[in-house]
This record gives structure tokens, sequence and C-alpha cells, in this order.
């Protein structure tokens, strides 16, 4: 992406249904959401990003199935099937928001294996509630510095995939990564939007 984008100039891109994109995707694609909900209304307003979450696509073709790995504030790190937020996010009904997928230039079969095997390892890690605290405290106060753990909010676990494969993304100038950091790595490109 490399730009900044603001939530009209994502809602102007046409909806393109899942199923027909579906079979292009490819494993360490990445999901952008962009909530309507209190928690990612509040992540959008203090990151100044149309973005609330972030994820890894990974593509099983044996079983035929796409998976996302992501960390969530009920569950922590974990894979759900990526047509949960299409489909039967919450109650049988889509995702509340805005859902586009970007590819990272990085992604060579060996990164994808790097990163499923590292996103594994960290399955049921906790989500880091703590760390959303901290955000806050530095963007208020602009004090205060990341201390590495194996709790993750969800742009932290994807930085840290990529980041053990070799790919960094750059961080905030306040001391934290989210889900815009990433969306605007020069590495990101825009797929499509599913939502």
């Amino acid at each position: 992406m490399a730009t900044h984008m603001e939530s009209k100039d994502i809602n102007a891109k046409q909806v393109v249904p899942y199923q027909s994109i579906r079979g292009t995707l490819r494993s360490g694609d990445l999901l952008f959401a962009s909530g309507e909900y209190l928690v990612s209304k509040a992540i959008r307003k203090a990151t100044r990003s149309p973005w609330s979450h972030v994820g890894i696509v990974f593509k099983l073709k044996d079983v035929n199935r796409v998976l996302l790995l992501e960390s969530v504030e009920s569950m922590g790190v974990r894979f759900v099937p990526l047509s949960k937020y299409i489909l039967n996010y919450r109650n049988r009904k889509p995702y509340k928001g805005t859902v586009v997928l970007g590819r990272c230039s990085s992604t060579t079969n060996e990164v994808v294996v790097g990163l499923a095997k590292f996103g594994i390892d960290e399955l049921t890690r906790p989500y880091d509630k703590d760390e959303i605290a901290k955000i806050l405290a530095r963007i208020i106060i602009g004090e205060g510095k990341r201390e590495r753990d194996r709790e993750y909010i969800c742009s932290e676990l994807v930085y840290e995939c990529y980041a053990n494969v070799g790919v960094k993304f750059d961080y905030d100038r306040r001391g934290f990564v989210s889900p815009e950091n990433i969306w605007t790595s020069d590495k990101v490109s825009y797929v499509c939007r599913v939502l």
C-alpha cells in the first residue's frame, strides 16, 4: 500500500464476492478489517486509521480450506475459517464492517512455511490486553515502550510472524505496531475488498 487510506476511499472500492476470489488467494495474504464494533471504533480512532484488525491468510489446498491466523480479545491466537468473516461472523451474520485483502510482496513458499510454523507454535497464546492500555498511554502521554512477550494484539502477531522469517514492518513512531503500519508498508499491495 505504502499510503494511508481514509474509510471513504476503502468504502468506494467495489466489493468482490468471496467465492469469486477464493481460488486466487495465497497463503501469506493479509486480511485488513475496519469494524463497526465499539472496540474496533476505539482502535481506529486511537491509531488514526480505518483499520481495526489484521490477520494472515493460509490456504490449505489438500483439504480445500482457507484459514485466518489472528489474535482476538476473546481467545488469543487462533485459526478460523476466512469464510466465517464473510458469512457467519456473529449470529449467522457477516462481519459488521469492511474487509479488504492485501498481499505481501516478500511472501515466498519458504516464507509461508516459516509463517505457518511460527503461527502454529503460538496458537492459544493470550491476547495482550495490557498492551492495549500501554499503547493508549503512549498515544495520550507520549511515554512508555513496548516490551516483547508472547501475548499478542492482532498486529503484533502479524508483525512477529513476518519478523520471524526476516520480513520487517515498520513500527508507529509512538512505539507500537498497528494494522495501519502493516497496511502502509511498501511490501503490501491491495488485492480486493470482500465486505
